[in-house]
């Protein structure tokens, strides 16, 4: 599963399918994730803040094809915290509609007033909860994570989601991941730190 599909189900644990984030933060996390997902098949790079192209060919996901295209298209913008803004205007339909294709979720649509919201609820408990107890387990180990995983940990930690991962792991898990984020590759750690300084800017100010 890629990297945005397991943070919206850590973000999203629930039955109901409700975000246990601030919907900004929500956002943000998943635009890190689209961004983390492209460093990772070495299509884009992160560096003092600003997001380089390496490789234009289309990924074989849909969506990540997408971003690289407005990534592609909209050269003039280069700044990591732009993107993640721009990308957190839809990241949640965008990956809720991807897991949704996948058989992972079930679109719900429930109209109130004359307004109809969405959601993504979950089709199998057991998968959605999956992501989070994976990486859980991972934290107890003695062996390191995977780059994607520790790119994944990273970004749960910059949305303020680690409780969902770690609420009943041990002393151990908790220094491991203190120590994971600090070892990424430069490209992922600066995207969590940008990721993590959008969250606490938005929430600050109460963005939607």
């Amino acid at each position: 599963m890629l990297t945005a599909d397991e943070f919206f189900l850590i973000a999203h644990n629930d039955t109901r399918g409700r975000a246990k984030l601030h919907p900004a933060a929500t956002g943000l996390g998943l635009a890190g994730g689209l961004l983390g997902e492209l460093i990772l098949h070495g299509h884009i790079t992160v560096s003092a803040g600003q997001v380089g192209v390496l490789d234009r060919r289309p990924p074989a996901d849909a969506l990540a094809h997408t971003v690289l295209d407005q990534l592609v298209g909209e050269a003039q913008h280069q700044s990591v915290r732009t993107w993640l803004s721009f990308l957190a205007q839809t990241a949640v339909t965008a990956v809720g509609e991807r897991l949704s294709r996948a058989g992972v979720l079930r679109r719900q649509e429930s109209r109130r007033l004359l307004r109809t919201s969405v959601t993504y609820q979950p089709i199998d408990l057991n998968t959605v909860a999956w992501p989070a107890t994976r990486l859980r387990a991972l934290l107890e180990r003695v062996e390191p994570p995977s780059v994607p995983d520790a790119t994944l940990l990273g970004l749960v930690a910059a949305a303020g989601l680690t409780r969902e991962v770690l609420w009943s792991a041990g002393p151990r898990a908790h220094h491991r991941l203190s120590l994971i984020i600090p070892a990424l590759p430069d490209p992922l750690k600066e995207l969590v730190a940008h990721t993590e300084a959008a969250v606490g800017a938005a929430v600050l100010r109460g963005a939607p």
